[in-house]
């Protein structure tokens, strides 16, 4: 049940902004973002889960794109056992097709380059894709800005009101340092709140717990990415950020 928070900007020549938070079974094996695919992906850097080898967020910073992916509701397909997710990572960003029906249990991928946005959505039956609109927009488990969706509910409007305060050549330092201050707010709710952005989900049916927090700038021509390892699943505290 991960969380993405995307500002995609009005004008080309402006980046796209986003902090997204990876929710996983904090036994599963995993890697903070680095070069992990140097034969198949040399420009590629992202985060590794250790047993698939695939990604869960990568970017190509030459080539101005990334790609995150968030599970969705839906736990099989309908002819057969499942591939993993994070392969799909690893061929968008790399300016792959994705198949028209991927042998995964359902995900929202979230896909940048530059300046623009879209949102792939696999539901076990249909994969359809929409274009982002300029804007603030939120994704989690479900569609796009979910009025179901109680983090989206309370956390979006806060978010939305804080990047029109923000200028577009705003430094990448000082708006993710303002975007971080309202993640650490919302964690005042508790892991386990619904509302959290920050969470443990096993009262939702769920071994996940937030694992790590990541902030990037996508621009045509680089990626700046940031990544900060929670002490404690689920837990926040104030991490270091480290640059990719």
């Amino acid at each position: 049940m991960c969380t993405v928070i995307i500002h995609v900007p009005e004008r080309a020549e402006h980046a796209t902004r986003m902090l997204a938070v990876r929710d996983e079974d904090p036994t599963r094996p995993w890697d903070a973002p680095g070069p992990w695919w140097p034969d198949e992906y040399p420009e590629v850097i992202g985060v590794r889960d250790r047993r698939a080898n695939g990604a869960w967020l990568a970017e190509d910073s030459p080539a101005g794109r990334l790609a995150v992916i968030l599970n969705r509701d839906v736990l099989s397909v309908p002819d057969g056992s499942l591939e993993s997710r994070g392969g799909i990572v690893l061929a968008s960003v790399s300016g792959e097709s994705l198949p028209q029906r991927p042998r995964t249990a359902g995900f929202n991928l979230v896909e940048v380059a530059g300046p623009r946005a879209w949102v792939t959505i696999w539901d076990g039956l249909r994969l359809r894709r929409e274009q982002l609109e300029p804007g603030v927009h939120m994704i989690s488990h479900d569609e796009v800005d979910d009025p179901r969706t109680a983090r989206i509910v309370r956390w979006l409007p806060d978010y939305r009101e804080l990047t029109q305060q923000q200028g577009p050549e705003m430094a990448f330092e000082q708006w993710a340092h303002q975007w971080v201050a309202v993640l650490s707010a919302s964690s005042a709710l508790g892991p386990f709140d619904d509302r959290a952005i920050i969470r443990d989900n096993h009262p939702h049916g769920y071994p996940t717990m937030s694992l790590l927090v990541c902030v990037a700038e996508i621009r045509a021509e680089r990626v700046q990415l940031a990544s900060a390892v929670l002490p404690e699943p689920g837990v926040w505290a104030e991490a270091p950020f480290v640059l990719a």
